[in-house]
């Protein structure tokens, strides 16, 4: 199963402009939807009218080279590493959904447009990484949906309640297992029904953009880099900056430190993060 390409088993049934149809579709919908997306929830014209604000409160002017590196860094750690998720197991969890996303999708595409038929054989590696793909987001996105959900771990929320902000998880996974059962049961009655399943969870993953978190995506990466550029310029998104307080210039500055706190103010611990937060 893991080294046969399905789509070119499926060409005897459905031509291969079809289904080569079909994908340029979903990318269609992916665009129209992130589009539309960034329209109705004006976050464009927010993250612009963000970084100009923040180019107004800055305190130092953050060179092109800098820019550059702080881009690199924003890719290699926050996209390709995910760094920003302070728990190890949902960092792994997410890893392990995102990697086996980009794979499937990138290895559906080459088998549908470079290897559709039978004639036209498939490497049989490629096939294996479809196949690996779809496995590494099922085992990440079980993982989390069972495991690792804040409002299943930390609010007591049962598990088969269903909010509209699940439609991406949901019909990503739904995906990728119709996609494996399909693959494993092609020729019979079971892998026809697989296989319109297959198509009707990712039609709805593809074409819910509008609904759902796949947007989301995106944004993310611009937001960081942003982040990243304020903590450079000192605007710091107007917040607080992270102070010292014990040093004698800080207790200067903010004179009420030392009147309830002390000149040399006691370590406030972890805060928040002293505990797991599993309290319902």
């Amino acid at each position: 199963m893991f080294t046969t390409n399905p789509f070119a088993e499926l060409s005897a049934t459905i031509p291969e402009y079809a289904m080569q149809a079909y994908v340029i579709a979903m990318v269609f919908l992916v665009v129209g939807g992130t589009i539309l997306d960034m329209l109705h929830k004006k976050s464009a014209q927010y993250f612009f009218e963000n970084a100009k604000k923040a180019e107004k409160e800055a305190k130092r002017q953050v060179s092109g080279g800098e820019k550059m590196s702080l881009a690199i860094k924003t890719v290699t750690s926050e996209v390709i590493t995910s760094s920003e998720f302070a728990n190890p197991i949902r960092r792994m969890s997410h890893l392990l959904i995102m990697y086996g996303f980009i794979i499937f999708c990138a290895t559906t595409a080459i088998l549908i447009f470079m290897f559709p038929t039978p004639e036209a054989a498939a490497p049989e590696m490629v096939s294996m990484l479809w196949h690996i793909g779809a496995i590494m987001l099922c085992v990440g996105g079980y993982w989390f949906w069972f495991f690792i959900r804040v409002d299943v771990y930390s609010e007591g929320v049962s598990l088969f309640k269903l909010v509209r902000a699940d439609l991406f998880i949901v019909s990503l996974l739904a995906t990728c297992t119709f996609a494996l059962v399909w693959s494993n049961t092609q020729g019979s009655d079971l892998g026809w029904l697989m296989f319109g399943l297959f198509i009707m969870s990712s039609t709805i993953l593809f074409g819910g953009v509008l609904w759902s978190k796949f947007a989301h995506m995106f944004f993310k990466p611009a937001a960081a880099y942003q982040k990243r550029i304020t903590k450079a310029d000192g605007s710091a998104e107007n917040l607080p900056a992270d102070f010292d307080l014990t040093d004698p210039a800080v207790q200067a500055q903010f004179p009420d430190i030392p009147q309830y706190m002390g000149k040399n103010p006691a370590n406030m611990g972890l805060g928040i993060k002293r505990e797991r937060p599993n309290h319902y």
